[in-house]
Order: structure tokens, then sequence, then C-alpha cells
């Protein structure tokens, strides 16, 4: 029998809110889950996310703390170095940035998302006090003092004492707290998919600027005894279109140019993906006994590793005011508090990679001139260099 009341609901079942769920069960709440679309879990099904994860080093701890590490750590794919590399330079500037220089481990882990999916709901499945329930999503809820009542698309009602939205950029949770959003468009997209190589990644994650947008290759395990990396390409949304569209061997011809054959011959390893990109942050955080985090409450280009990783940390500074206060778990001072430690940081980052990709889309000689120039000085200057790493990990700047 279904439960009809608990401490938390989310709503989201992408790797966010599976990994709220995990979270706060481990912690020993009562967690109920919902998401309308039941989770694809396999690489070459329909629908399957082909997009990857990189978790940098404070990801990984709160993964810990959720019990899902063990569960991934063998299928992730260490990231030492971030090298950055623009094309349009002549010669062409690259600059390494290795984790070495701040830490005795990697900056990050990737892991394909379709993979973490799976992961995270055996993990669930071995939490008693989580109910998740794929298939049944957000309707409704009426906030009250002391809970909130959802209704799901199934008609059941759940009493709750939060309502945690972590069901993307159209969160249907936001729209029901009455939440508005500041979006930025750039007329860019982005093509995913897994490419093999002939060089060996060697644990580095390479992103390629020209114009239109970065091209980054970030390693994943051997597919088929070879070498392999997932690609993330951004370029003007017709473009996009048009490389998304080619016939196999016309987008790998046009992948090796655009990556001025850095791998060597580039061969795709699965199907090609098409994602919309966009800034995006919430108005607010949160509302009478409604906590947004990941794309619910902000969205970022998808450049140094940056999303999944806000996210995170509005997990983990979720989770720790409600384990510093288990009795007042959604009330007004919570909540508060969770907009107080969050707004800052998210306004930071999402600022941050506006430039960084703004920069990037650049197809003007002296901009491009520009980039160039700072990717030398972000690395050549050793304590800048090792400020932005540190930055980049998730260090307060």
């Amino acid at each position: 029998m279904q439960r009809t009341k608990t401490d938390i609901l989310i709503s989201g079942g992408g790797v966010a809110g599976l990994t709220a769920a995990a979270a706060f069960g481990a912690a020993g709440f009562d967690v109920v889950i919902v998401d309308p679309t039941p989770p694809v879990m396999e690489r070459d099904a329909d629908g399957a996310d082909l997009r990857t994860t990189a978790f940098l080093q404070p990801a990984q701890r709160f993964l810990e703390t959720a019990g899902l590490w063990p569960r991934l750590a063998k299928h992730a794919t260490p990231l030492q170095v971030m090298r950055m590399m623009d094309a349009a330079a002549n010669p062409p500037v690259i600059r390494d940035f290795n984790a070495s220089d701040i830490s005795d481990k990697p900056f990050g882990w990737n892991l394909p998302n379709w993979l973490l999916r799976r992961e995270m709901v055996g993990r669930l499945d071995a939490l008693r006090n989580v109910d998740f329930r794929p298939g049944v999503g957000f309707s409704a809820m009426l906030p009250r003092l002391e809970t909130a009542i959802v209704t799901l698309t199934d008609g059941s009602r759940i009493q709750t004492r939060l309502v945690i939205g972590a069901d993307g950029r159209s969160s249907p949770v936001r729209q029901a707290a009455g939440i508005g959003v500041r979006t930025r468009r750039y007329g860019q997209k982005a093509v995913t998919c897994a490419l093999t190589h002939d060089a060996p990644h060697q644990n580095i994650s390479t992103e390629i600027h020209n114009s239109g947008g970065p091209f980054t290759l970030v390693p994943l395990p051997d597919y088929n005894g070879e070498p392999c990396s997932a690609l993330v390409w951004m370029e003007h949304g017709a473009e996009a279109q048009r490389l998304a569209a080619l016939p196999d061997e016309d987008f790998e011809a046009a992948a090796n140019e655009r990556a001025a054959y850095h791998y060597g011959p580039l061969k795709l390893a699965s199907k090609r993906t098409i994602w919309p990109i966009i800034s995006q942050t919430a108005k607010a955080l949160t509302a009478q006994r409604t906590a947004l985090v990941a794309e619910a409450a902000h969205v970022m280009p998808p450049i140094g590793a940056q999303g999944l990783n806000m996210s995170l940390k509005d997990l983990a500074t979720l989770l720790e005011l409600a384990q510093n206060d288990p009795a007042g778990l959604g009330n007004e001072k919570m909540l508060s508090a969770y907009e107080r430690a969050r707004r800052a940081d998210i306004a930071l980052r999402v600022t941050g990679i506006d430039v960084l990709n703004r920069t990037s889309i650049a197809g003007h000689p002296f901009m491009q001139e520009l980039r160039s120039r700072g990717i030398t000085a972000l690395h050549d200057i050793a304590p800048i260099r090792r400020a932005v790493m540190q930055l980049g990990l998730g260090a307060k700047g």
C-alpha cells in the first residue's frame, strides 16, 4: 500500500532528483519521489540520455554520504587534466590545467547519464524509506502552515512537510509555487554523442574553442576496445540542427575538422542527441513548504562541469539544514536559510559561465584574440591558475 504521508516529496526523477532521494533517504527521512517519465536505463534504448555528468571532488563526497558512490565508482572515468584549446589562434593555443597542482585527487569523475539513472534507481530500491513512483508526476499542491498537500497525476494525494522541485527548467513545482524565471537565450544548441578515437584520452577533458561555442571531449571508458570520449558540441541553432542530421560519415568529417584532428580520427560510437542551450535562474529558490534545486532553480550552458555540481551543492545545503533541525523540516526558517546560502553562489556561477559562453561564441578576430590571451594568462600565472582551479571545484571566490 502506497503511503499518503511523508517527510519529503521530490518532483523529478533525473540525476538530481534521484540523488536527492538517496541522500535524504540515507539520512533517515521518509521520501516519495515522482516523475511522469520512467527512467531510461540502457545506453541504446529509445530516449536514453547520452550526455555525461562530471562529478567534481565536492560532489563525489556528497555521493558518498548518499550511499551512491560505491555503485558509481567502478564505472567512473577520472578527469585529471582540463585542457583548454583555442583552435582559432595561429598557431593554436593549448594549455593544460592539472589537478595535481592543487590536489592529490582528480578534478572529478565522468559518468554517462543513462548509467547514473540505472545505478541510482538500484540504490533507491535498497532504501525502504524511499518510495519511487516512475510514471506518476506532480500535478498541484496546497501549501499550509505545517505541511503541503500534493496532488499527483494519478489522482492520489500526499501530505508532506517539504516539497523539493527537481523537475527541470520547466518545473511544474516552480510554476505551482508562482515563482518566475529570468531566461537568457543564446541561439545555441548542443549536439551530444560518444566518439572513439585512435589516441588515448589519458584522462584529459579537452575543451576546444573556435566560434559558435565550445567543442568538448570528456573521457569515458574504452568502447569495444578503443579509447572513447563523450562529445558536447555547442553551435548556433541552425548549424547544430544540420550537424545532428548529417549522415554518420559526414558528421565524423565535420567533428574531425572542428577538433583540429586533436585525437586523430573520431568515429561515432552512439546515436546523436540535441539539446537547447540557455541560462535561466528562478526569481526565488523557495516558497511556502517548497524548495527548488538543480535546473528548476538554475540552468546554464554545459561549460566547466558546473551545472550538476551546483545542483548537488543545493542538495548538500538542504540536507545539512534538515539534519541540523529535523523538527523544522520545510519551515520558513529552514527555507530562508537555504535561500540565503545558495543565492550568491548561483548568481556568481551562472554569470561566470554566461561570460565564458559568450566569449566562446565570438567569431570576430579581435574577440578571438582576447580569448586566446585570456586562456594563456589564466594558465601561465601560477597563483591565478591555482585560484581558478579551486574556484572551479567549488571554493568560494
